[in-house]
């Protein structure tokens, strides 16, 4: 039997987490470029604030979507007219992109636990200090979440490039993922 498509939940849960990825990407380079904090200069708290508490809720919203996407399989390629071949790669492909989303939000994580900066969770609730501050750890993470990043950025562009593929092809893929 097919499925007219994914439940709305996992349609607008895909959706935040891509919006929530571009704007980490677009993020990270401006907060980069920013100069470093001194006693006169305290802007820079804010922009990383921001993105730490997106990259948390990134992790959450990955829960939610992997959790959907156990208790509402996605159709099987009998259910449709993908081949076998291209259904595991599809398959596999969103698999590392889950183990990639989580690996750049934990790396980032341990870099931003190693550093003198503490977390606020929408500053609302401090996560406790799990790390002394400790430069080469912080920049060890740092270098983990830079390389994660972008190897997530590859996988989503290899995604993004899919879906445009099933859209020219019009092949119903496109369709199925976007009714809800």
């Amino acid at each position: 039997m097919q499925r007219e498509g994914f439940n709305r939940t996992s349609v607008i849960v895909h959706w935040l987490i891509a919006v929530s990825i571009f704007f980490l990407f677009i993020s990270s380079w401006w907060m980069m470029g920013l100069p470093l904090p001194s006693a006169e200069l305290q802007f820079r708290a804010f922009p990383f604030q921001l993105h730490k508490n997106i990259g948390i809720t990134l992790i959450l919203l990955l829960a939610v979507l992997l959790y959907m996407r156990l208790k509402y399989r996605p159709a099987q390629p009998s259910d449709s007219d993908m081949k076998p071949w291209a259904y595991k790669l599809a398959l596999w492909g969103h698999v590392a992109i889950y183990v990639f989303i989580l690996a750049v939000c934990v790396t980032g994580f341990l870099s931003s636990a190693h550093t003198r900066w503490d977390t606020t969770v929408w500053w609302l609730v401090d996560i406790p200090r799990l790390f002394p501050a400790d430069e080469e750890m912080n920049e060890f993470w740092g270098e983990l979440h830079t390389y994660s990043a972008w190897i997530l950025l590859g996988l989503v562009a290899i995604h993004i490039s899919g879906a445009v593929y099933h859209a020219f092809r019009n092949d119903g893929i496109v369709r199925r993922m976007m009714r809800w």
